[in-house]
């Protein structure tokens, strides 16, 4: 990673390691949703020696035990369920000395209003702890998504959205929203302490690396693509004319996490909310073809009015994972753990809206990703940490 003002933060670093009274750390960063995409390049980034606002002191907080492919990560792993108010109190009220706080994470449920209720909780409470303990916090940072333009997956092509490119000055949608209630309780708990300062993140479909995560597509595009090549068929393209056709964007994990760092230590990013995307297009028909030959498998063309579901298509694949994995000697894992194909279906299926990362190049963000670059880069991740095949 090559930030753009390394000359100065190199010149800082240098004044700091002649000044034997600086303190170890400078930044105490509380990343809540460690083990998700984004969560997990914090995780990398913030303690690179010269990420802005460090020397960087990290806490993860993750629901489940801490897994063995983000065990490398110099950062103190937390397991906590925020969603407990008794587990939080516990875990997160001792952790005085947090300067920042990165919150990146959610919980799904059926409908849009059980969303609010639970994601609603889950941040009150790490707040709840947070503010009134630790006396040196700064910034809250909270990651919402392109949700807040066009609502909830339950009213999508049900509502009328914005029209695009969406700008972060647009109304909100007048149905329920989990962002919504989660900018709400931000607003509220920032005016409890003095000079706290917050911002909010908007990324579009994420590329990143997470077993873990609910909306890991490149994760379940893989799987699929792994399957294809053990079973000898061509890698068909389950999804629309339009996404096949059409420009998409997405919003590289490591460019979401620099994006969250530098509006957490720059005073020109403060109180405000961001888009942050790539900054290019691409179609789903020159990535399929990349897919295909980072896996070694026959690219299908596109075939109008053969479109099928991978949610219903992998229902009876758990075996075939299975022998995938041991062949490989992969991570063990399941199926549905690393494909989450709803959510793969949904893009795969839609006519992306796209936005404009106006508003943060005006604020002084200039960072982009190649999203081609992107998607090989994190397909590789997969592949190194074993849980896809090489």
């Amino acid at each position: 990673m090559s930030w753009w003002w390394a000359g100065a933060i190199g010149a800082a670093k240098k004044k700091h390691e002649e000044d034997e009274h600086v303190p170890k750390y400078q930044s105490v960063g509380l990343v809540i949703g460690i083990t998700g995409m984004v969560g997990n390049s914090l995780a990398e980034i913030l303690p690179l020696p010269d990420t802005p606002g460090g020397p960087w002191k990290v806490y993860g907080v993750g629901r489940r035990p801490r897994p063995p492919w983000n065990e490398d990560h110099p950062m103190e792993y937390i397991q906590c369920d925020v969603l407990d108010p008794n587990d939080c109190q516990s875990k997160l009220s001792t952790l005085s000395d947090v300067t920042h706080l990165f919150y990146a994470t959610w919980s799904s449920r059926s409908t849009e209003d059980e969303n609010c209720q639970v994601n609603g909780t889950m941040f009150r409470n790490v707040l709840d702890f947070m503010i009134p303990n630790c006396p040196n916090l700064q910034h809250v940072c909270l990651q919402t998504g392109r949700k807040h333009y066009i609502g909830p997956f339950q009213s999508v092509g049900k509502i009328v959205s914005h029209d695009p490119p969406f700008h972060e000055d647009l109304p909100r949608l007048n149905v329920p929203n989990f962002y919504y209630v989660q900018e709400d309780i931000l607003f509220e708990q920032v005016e409890k302490k003095k000079g706290l300062t917050w911002s909010v993140h908007r990324p579009g479909m994420i590329f990143g690396f997470s077993p873990y995560s609910m909306t890991n597509v490149v994760g379940g595009l893989c799987a699929y693509a792994a399957i294809c090549k053990h079973e000898n068929v061509p890698l068909r393209f389950p999804g629309s004319k339009e996404a096949w056709d059409g420009y998409s964007d997405c919003s590289d994990a490591d460019l979401v996490a620099e994006h969250q760092i530098w509006a957490a230590v720059d005073p020109y990013a403060k109180n405000e909310a961001f888009n942050i995307s790539n900054g290019d297009v691409f179609k789903w028909k020159h990535l399929w073809r990349v897919l295909a030959e980072q896996f070694g498998v026959e690219c299908a063309e596109f075939e109008e009015g053969k479109k099928f579901s991978l949610k219903e298509t992998m229902k009876n694949k758990g075996d075939v994972w299975k022998k995938i994995v041991e062949i490989n000697g992969l991570v063990p894992s399941k199926l549905e753990e690393v494909g989450v194909w709803w959510f793969v279906d949904i893009v795969l299926n839609d006519h992306v809206k796209l936005d404009t990362m106006n508003k943060s190049k005006e604020h002084g963000f200039f960072g982009f990703r190649n999203s081609k670059n992107a998607f090989i880069s994190w397909i590789d991740k997969a592949k190194v940490s074993k849980i896809v095949p090489s």
